[in-house]
């Protein structure tokens, strides 16, 4: 069947699975840190308990991704592999609050991220079929909005269960807290619970017998695979290749703010370093409402940016909302009262809702079709590779040059996302992905 534009509410449903796998991160960049810490995990060595995310993004992706390209279904080429994924992520999250170790934790974030990875990008190659190339800015950022409200609540929800009378010190035999628990039940099932959802109310186009025919034809197996990967990325548009540059400063930045912003938050507003204090959950639950905050800003300027886009275009839009986050992330470690936290929010949740957007605007419109998602899983080791030097390389200057001090890391990330605002100047895009991103 050919395609045709959908309606906005169409947009929204096919987006609504979104919701539910971005929860899951957001539980994971709340929470990871401090269910370590509460494990007994050395602070100056918690980039390297995160390794689960950036590896199994970097194999699983690109190959899902490619595999998705010529699959055959009743249910369609992507679909298959979101359901799957959305299962084994509910799986992961049930268990992952009841960890009796720090490495039994370690090992379930790995299962939990290869079936997070599983789901997202045959979700964004899912977008890109479906959706006629005028379309495309409005469903990635519609994507990205979702985001926002997703981790919005998955940031707040140990709060929520407090402000409903649960009790913030009430801990299991493991000292994770029961309100992290709670939180984590809910993600469990919003995780399959939004994905169905969306595959019932906008499925995949049906493929005709005479696409069928040539996805059978072509080779299939783990060498043809790995084949069909290689030859994308030879053969790599010339405007993914040069968003490499902003996405390393931009992911290494992101990496930085998220694993250190609790042990910064309980140094600078509590004045303590000890996981098991009641100021560190204290610091866990304000980083918890904070990045609800942001995150909720991020809704909202995701359908803000679209007309901004067409406008200005992804990349001036971008190189804004990166050196607004800088900023904020620059004055964090110097506020003391927490009412002005929210003010350097705003900047942070600005970059967020352009960060889950606009570089698939950018991206979209130069890949060919028939490659979406082995080109959408490429474009994740643009995400993961930044990760993995992130936590390699961290723990290496985290004494020598940071002084010991997750505030100086704070600080790093801010440096890191001005790069990345200047980095995405220089990308110069094709025509056509031009015209594509911003109609």
């Amino acid at each position: 069947m050919p395609k045709t534009p959908l309606s906005f509410w169409q947009i929204v449903n096919m987006n609504v699975g979104f919701f539910g796998i971005q929860f899951s991160f957001g539980l994971q960049q709340a929470n990871m840190s401090p269910i370590y810490q509460y494990l007994g995990a050395d602070e100056s060595r918690l980039p390297l308990l995160w390794l689960a995310g950036p590896m199994t993004g970097l194999i699983v992706q690109p190959i899902v991704g490619a595999m998705s390209d010529r699959t055959v279904s009743r249910w369609g080429r992507r679909t298959p592999y979101f359901l799957i994924g959305a299962i084994l992520c509910s799986l992961g999250l049930l268990f992952m609050p009841y960890s009796p170790t720090l490495w039994f934790a370690a090992g379930l974030l790995w299962i939990l991220d290869a079936a997070n990875n599983v789901t997202m990008e045959p979700y964004r190659a899912y977008v890109s079929d479906r959706l006629v190339r005028e379309q495309h800015s409005l469903g990635f950022l519609t994507q990205s909005a979702f985001t926002g409200l997703a981790q919005t609540l998955a940031y707040l929800a140990p709060s929520i269960f407090v402000w409903l009378g649960m009790g913030k010190d009430a801990v299991g035999d493991n000292h994770i807290p029961q309100v992290t628990l709670a939180a984590f039940v809910v993600g469990a099932v919003l995780s399959f619970g939004t994905v169905w959802w969306s595959v019932r109310k906008v499925p995949e186009l049906p493929q005709s017998e005479g696409e069928k025919a040539a996805l059978r034809a072509r080779p299939s197996g783990v060498a043809a695979t790995f084949k069909d990967i290689w030859a994308a990325l030879r053969e790599m548009p010339p405007t993914m290749r040069r968003l490499w540059w902003m996405k390393l400063f931009q992911w290494y930045g992101m990496m930085c703010y998220w694993i250190y912003i609790v042990p910064a938050l309980a140094k600078t507003m509590f004045g303590t370093s000890d996981a098991t204090s009641a100021g560190f959950r204290d610091a866990s639950l304000l980083n918890g409402q904070i990045g609800g905050f942001y995150n909720f800003v991020a809704f909202i300027a995701a359908f803000a940016l679209v007309p901004l886009v067409r406008r200005a275009g992804p990349k001036a839009v971008h190189a804004a909302c990166l050196l607004a986050a800088a900023a904020g992330m620059w004055a964090i470690p110097s506020i003391q009262d927490k009412a002005w936290l929210f003010v350097p929010m705003l900047g942070v949740g600005l970059a967020w809702a352009s960060i889950m957007g606009n570089p698939y605007v950018l991206l979209a419109g130069s890949i060919p079709p028939e490659r979406a998602g082995v080109y959408m899983g490429i474009f994740n080791m643009f995400i993961v590779i930044p990760m993995l030097i992130q936590m390699v390389t961290l723990p290496l200057i985290y004494q020598s040059l940071l002084g010991g001090q997750p505030d100086n890391v704070i600080r790093l990330a801010g440096a890191l996302l001005a790069c990345a605002a200047v980095a995405v100047l220089f990308v110069q895009t094709e025509v056509r992905a031009t015209k594509a991103a911003v109609a």
